[in-house]
């Protein structure tokens, strides 16, 4: 099966979503299909081998749209195999909200030779496939720039566009510091020349109507020129933003002013009081340029996770070429090569030591506080920092196949992706400007023709108080800002979560089914026993088993081994504390092993040089013991007792007698039992999923405190449990590491891979933990749970205080109490309508995980 999005052109209203899905539901080999008519696109499931993308376009082309097969993936490289196509990938910087990426992705739709755009605009990108014979790069360039936005190309290097991006926003920052200081001044003077009566201590030049025009003019023009682009929008491409409202209103206030001044007579002539209102006009421009500084500032904040995250990548790295160190620029390295890391270095790329060892800091990646130690053989990743050590490692995977490139990605689409509570707030912003105008423009001719006099001068102001005072932005930030904080947080402790769908999924599960293997349980066989019979030492029967096991590359024998060889590094949660103590006083002795002989499905044999003596020793099960034909019944209860736990038990007899017992399991992880505590406080269903019998399954199940289990079932039937639970009615979430997973992972409502287990596995999730840990598995809830709680908020808020106060704004209280809303305020509030939005999202910023 494979999954992929599709752009739709065409659709006019929801109804046209249901009739595409039913088109591509009935199409063969189509599994599932999702249309979202907020951002015009489909998510297909579907069979490669029984359909092809060119016949899903053919069947959504019957119903009277079209599916465009260029794939986010195509839209992601410099070229696409047509070779009548290319595609660009654009930072637009000041393209802030939803309403700013509808506004890009319409100018530039409007150009002949465009075949498909993608904009997203919580990463400020557009992705643009065009035809060259037909349009070239500066005109795309100079059409989002016409839209009052700034371009600048990607470049294919991870490291070189935010420096560029960051450079551009600096400048903004400057400009726009500069312009509020200056419009700030000059709104002052406009604002105390305004009224004489209440400021007479003011110049008597200053009063005049042509002094307030020659200081209005720089303000409206110079300060304010930004939001001219929104005029330009509504004259060359036909399409409005909020930059067109806070032009025609800040204009429509100007130029009568101007008309004032130059034609005072002919208003007198009129019936009309010739009063100016430079100062609303200067003022509303240089507070609205306040909010958007702060605005500004706060989503910096909210998008400080990828800036963290693409700045952990090293610029370079040092390459062993014949045996000398050479620097070179990250963009070289290449898969093979052997490069040099020393203590207090960040590892450049991907790899496995050849060479060496050390500790390394993974917290940024993985959100592990404690370095970690690795020695040859062990993998490293890219752009975590070498703490002590040096070493040598093979680099395996290098510039965008890293994982660092991959949660860069991964948080991106996160960031960019819809959540389906969004739907109604995009929808409601596509048509939200349209519709102020056209509220404002009745309003100006109801109190033109039915308003008291002077019935211009109010007309004119509740014109100029709806342009302003209408927020598209708010609607538009509500969900997508606070899914851009929750996915960043998430992921610089360790928790990378695919799409917002995922993220608004994750607060209503009710049922989690955790794979035992790998996931409640360490995944490999440990040590967890010694039982030394007539009053050996625990440390010899030890030294026998372990010399025993020196040949065997079994499971069982990696797990002695590794305690032979590190006896004080075993947990001693595994170990009784007694063992530990006494291997560290007692050197654990290897004995010189000949004629080894493994015995299938029982155990081993062979000759061990003990005290200058060879004696034959037999390290395996009781079917081994059966065959030597002894007598262990004196050691029964012992015996069983670890079988009870689920232990294997491998005995020991050396010399044809029985010298002690060892138990090996794969033991339950240290957090497991507190994770399943605190997900059963959140009132959730917590199953057990393995392929292990009845009895070990409940084993383990006890010792986590999981009543639920789900034992004896086979790889391929793992989905078919979780359709059986969601059959109930329950949203299901499935915790896996391995490759048979995988299915299981795609089934569930959300699929949660562990990161240390397979590439297939996490692929298949929707949610990825990037180490081991179970407890962030309550902890994505939570986060879950607070997010829709804050997305919640931003809505009503941003609903609220639309709907709320344009009819204010427009003078329904007026008749009532003869309160009227001062353009003035109107932009205080527009300002304080998106910066409520942003602050309250950037609240998930405390969430502790």
């Amino acid at each position: 099966m494979k999954k992929e999005i599709y752009k739709i052109t065409g659709m006019h209203c929801a109804s046209c979503v249901k009739t595409i899905e039913k088109v591509l539901l009935k199409t063969p080999g189509v599994h599932s299909a999702s249309v979202n008519f907020a951002s015009e696109t489909a998510l297909i499931e579907f069979d490669e081998d029984k359909v092809s993308p060119k016949e899903l376009s053919s069947a959504v082309k019957s119903a009277g749209y079209k599916l465009n097969t260029g794939t986010e993936s195509e839209l992601s490289e410099s070229s696409n195999s047509n070779e009548d196509t290319q595609s660009v990938s654009i930072k637009v910087i000041g393209m802030d909200s939803p309403h700013c990426a509808m506004i890009v992705e319409g100018a530039i739709k409007k150009l002949s030779g465009i075949e498909n755009t993608n904009v997203d605009f919580s990463n400020k990108r557009a992705k643009v496939i065009f035809n060259p014979k037909k349009i070239n790069l500066k005109q795309i360039f100079k059409v989002i720039s016409d839209a009052g936005y700034k371009p600048i190309k990607e470049e294919k290097e991870l490291g070189n566009t935010p420096d560029k991006e960051r450079i551009e926003r600096e400048k903004q920052s400057k400009t726009l510091k500069r312009k509020i200081a200056v419009g700030g001044i000059l709104s002052i003077i406009i604002f105390l020349s305004s009224f004489p009566t209440w400021f007479p201590f003011m110049p008597q030049i200053m009063n005049s109507n042509w002094m307030l025009f020659i200081l209005t003019t720089p303000v409206q023009f110079w300060v304010g020129w930004q939001f001219y682009a929104g005029l330009k929008l509504l004259i060359k491409y036909r399409t409005a933003d909020m930059n067109t409202l806070i032009a025609i209103g800040t204009l429509s206030a100007y130029f009568y002013s101007v008309a004032v001044t130059i034609f005072p007579a002919f208003f007198i002539n009129g019936g009309i009081t010739p009063e100016t209102y430079f100062d609303t006009s200067a003022i509303i421009l240089v507070l609205i340029l306040l909010g958007k500084y702060f605005e500004m500032l706060m989503k910096g904040r909210a998008s400080d996770a990828i800036k963290k995250l693409i700045g952990l990548q090293p610029k370079t790295a040092k390459i062993l070429v014949d045996g000398k160190e050479v620097e070179m620029p990250i963009s070289e390295v290449e898969a093979g090569y052997l490069i040099v890391v020393r203590p207090g270095e960040k590892i450049p790329v991907d790899g496995k030591i050849i060479e060496g060892d050390s500790d390394i800091d993974e917290a940024m990646i993985t959100g592990e506080s404690m370095p970690i130690h690795k020695t040859v053989g062990d993998v490293v990743i890219g752009s975590t920092v070498n703490k002590f050590g040096s070493f040598t490692f093979r680099a395996t995977k290098v510039g965008k196949d890293t994982v660092l490139s991959h949660i860069i990605k991964m948080v991106e689409e996160a960031q960019g992706s819809k959540a389906p509570i969004q739907r109604l707030a995009d929808l409601v912003a596509s048509y939200f400007v349209p519709v102020v105008i056209g509220i404002a423009s009745l309003t100006f001719v109801v109190w033109l023709f039915f308003g008291p006099a002077p019935a211009f001068q109010f007309a004119l102001i509740n014109f100029v108080a709806v342009l302003i005072i209408a927020c598209p932005c708010a609607l538009g930030l509500a969900t997508p800002m606070a899914i851009m904080v929750s996915s960043g947080s998430a992921a610089s402790k360790g928790i990378l979560i695919k799409d917002a769908t995922s993220l608004e999924i994750a607060n209503k599960i009710n049922a989690i089914v955790l794979d035992k293997t790998g996931t409640l349980t360490e995944g490999k066989p440990q040590l967890t026993n010694i039982i030394a019979f007539n009053n050996e030492k625990k440390t010899k029967i030890l030294s026998l088993a372990g010399s025993l096991e020196q040949r065997s590359e079994h499971s069982l024998a990696q797990a002695i081994l590794q305690h032979v060889a590190n006896p004080n590094q075993t947990p001693t949660y595994l170990l009784d504390k007694a063992i530990i103590e006494e291997a560290e006083k007692d050197d654990i002795e290897l004995y010189e092993l000949d004629d080894f002989k493994a015995i299938s499905g029982k155990g081993l044999r062979g000759f061990l040089s003990v005290n200058s003596q060879k004696v034959e020793a037999y390290l395996g099960n009781r079917a081994l013991i059966k065959d030597l034909g002894l007598d262990i019944s004196s050691y029964e209860y012992e015996i069983k007792k670890l079988e009870g736990e689920g232990k294997t038990v491998m005995m020991l007899v050396v010399s044809g007698e029985l010298k002690g017992a060892l138990a090996v399991a794969d033991v339950v992880k240290k957090e497991s039992i507190k994770a399943v505590t605190a997900m059963k406080k959140e009132g959730i269903e917590v199953w057990m999923l393995t392929g292990d019998n009845k009895r070990t399954a409940k084993t383990i199940a006890d010792q986590v405190g999981i009543e639920n289990i789900m034992s004896e079932v086979m790889p391929d039937k793992k989905s078919e449990k979780v359709k059986e639970l969601q059959s109930q009615g329950k949203v299901v979430a499935m915790v896996g590491d391995g490759i048979n997973d995988a299915p299981a992972l795609t089934q569930a409502d959300i699929g949660i891979a562990m990161g240390e287990g397979t590439d297939i596995a996490m692929e298949s999730a929707n949610i990825t933990l990037m180490r081991g840990d179970l407890m962030l598995i309550p902890e994505t809830i939570k986060l879950s749970r607070r997010t829709m709680k804050i997305i919640k908020q931003n809505l009503f808020w941003a609903f609220f205080y639309n709907s709320a106060f344009i009819p204010i704004a427009a003078g329904v209280l007026y008749p009532f109490f003869g309160i009227l809303l001062s353009p003035i305020f109107a932009a205080v509030a527009m300002a304080f309508s998106s910066i409520s939005v942003v602050l309250n999202s950037l609240r998930l910023k405390k969430v502790e995980i």
